[in-house]
């Protein structure tokens, strides 16, 4: 049978899951890039949808489904935002750590250990959000059919991955991984980064039409991201389900 699971990939995560919510840990990279990429989403989401951006609940409604979810950063700020999130992952220990943190931050979160080929939640979801995760992944075309089997009509999906160039080999995996050892050695493959004209091919291929393609980088001087037209690393390119 088909699945989208790596099974290395997820003892790799597996095995950090309990830093998940160390600013200063393994994941410190994460926590550096989740405000760059939350504004990204919420204002995508809130033009998509015409919502008006106001107040701490305006995703109030929104079914939000953040695929690969581990301990949580992500499905967290949306929650916090008024989003009705379900968070899945395929490690059991991720999912624990982030109904802990959840619970001791009185949030309203549904995490299941599952992959998104077997999660039966069909046509549900207004929103999907896949963040530095297809770079993992075992089948990108199963990961992709089975986001579109789990979005609704004119649902809106967020992928953010790596570009495969020269730069991302330099910047992501010799800088980040051996030089500033932000990231512990061997969580990336090079070869399983993706250009986002394939990315988009594929996302064509399953019924989905691009909407945006954005750029993020790392400021070193101000130690902060911000969106750029640079797609040679980092990108997310946001889509709309036919």
């Amino acid at each position: 049978m088909s699945t989208t699971i790596n099974k290395e990939e997820i003892q790799k995560f597996s095995r950090l899951a309990d830093e998940w919510w160390d600013v200063k840990g393994k994941f410190k990279p994460l926590h550096m890039f989740n405000p760059i990429r939350i504004d990204y989403i919420t204002e995508k989401i809130t033009q998509h949808f015409k919502l008006e951006n106001k107040g701490n609940n305006f995703l109030k409604g929104l079914k939000i489904l953040d695929i690969g979810c581990g301990g949580g950063l992500i499905s967290e700020p949306m929650a916090r935002l008024g989003g009705n999130v379900t968070g899945i992952d395929a490690s059991e220990k991720n999912i624990k750590v982030a109904k802990i943190h959840a619970e001791k931050n009185n949030l309203k979160i549904q995490y299941l250990n599952t992959s998104p080929e077997n999660f039966k939640e069909l046509g549900k979801f207004d929103v999907i959000l896949n963040l530095e995760i297809v770079e993992h992944v075992e089948d990108l075309g199963l990961y992709i059919q089975s986001c579109k089997n789990l979005i609704k009509k004119n649902g809106i999906m967020f992928t953010a991955t790596l570009n495969r160039t020269f730069s991302s080999y330099v910047k992501a995996i010799i800088g980040a991984e051996y030089i500033l050892r932000w990231l512990p050695i061997g969580t990336h493959d090079w070869n399983k980064f993706i250009k986002p004209e394939e990315l988009e091919k594929d996302l064509l291929d399953k019924d989905f039409t691009t909407i945006d393609v954005q750029g993020l980088e790392f400021n070193p001087i101000l130690r902060k991201w911000k969106k750029s037209k640079n797609l040679s690393v980092n990108y997310i390119i946001c889509s709309t389900k036919n």
